[in-house]
């Protein structure tokens, strides 16, 4: 299976994008709303058009990072939100980021990954949050694609992956989903062990 640079590049150039809901999520928009610390390093792993940076950007978080494989998609974003601090953007694969962060958000990245990759997801979650870190954000709780992204999932699955490393704070699903999304998402947050 292709899931190259290449092929999101793609997927963008072609707004073939139909996992983007063209704003931030409800279930992430309140969770950052209640959210203090402005100075903590966030980080959001295949941001694509990164509606949840450009929010926390608007509400002043100064330590987002976006990273993506896909050139076209950050382009886009920097584009959008000129403001946005061209450093915090990162062309790279997330699994080859060695930087420190207080949270990762979590929005369509580990649906898009080839699921052989998500052990090797959690790991290195693990190892790029500080102590005390956590994930947080949003798994599809259905079995959508086994041929392509979106791959799906369910509960018991991410369980098995992220309980060696992360404790379990909330594994819940999402009460204020998007509509076309309702009853397939769960809530997650994870604490790092």
């Amino acid at each position: 299976m292709d899931i190259s640079e290449t092929f999101w590049n793609d997927r963008y150039l072609n707004k073939d994008t139909g996992w983007d809901l063209g704003v931030i999520s409800t279930p992430l928009k309140k969770y950052f709303d209640q959210l203090n610390n402005k100075e903590q390093r966030i980080l959001i792993p295949g941001g694509g058009n990164a509606h949840e940076a450009e929010y926390l950007h608007e509400l002043g978080f100064i330590n987002v990072f976006v990273v993506d494989v896909s050139e076209k998609a950050l382009s886009n974003f920097k584009t959008r939100v000129p403001s946005f601090p061209v450093s915090h953007v990162i062309h790279n694969n997330f699994f080859e980021l060695n930087m420190r962060f207080d949270l990762i958000i979590e929005q369509t990245f580990f649906c898009a990954i080839d699921p052989s990759l998500r052990p090797k997801y959690v790991e290195q979650a693990h190892q790029l949050l500080n102590a005390n870190g956590k994930i947080v954000g949003l798994l599809f709780n259905a079995p959508l694609y086994k041929d392509r992204p979106p791959f799906g999932g369910h509960k018991d699955e991410y369980l098995e992956y992220f309980q060696p490393l992360f404790n379990i704070e909330i594994m819940e699903p999402a009460y204020n989903s998007e509509e076309s999304r309702t009853g397939k998402e769960l809530f997650v947050k994870l604490l790092k062990t």
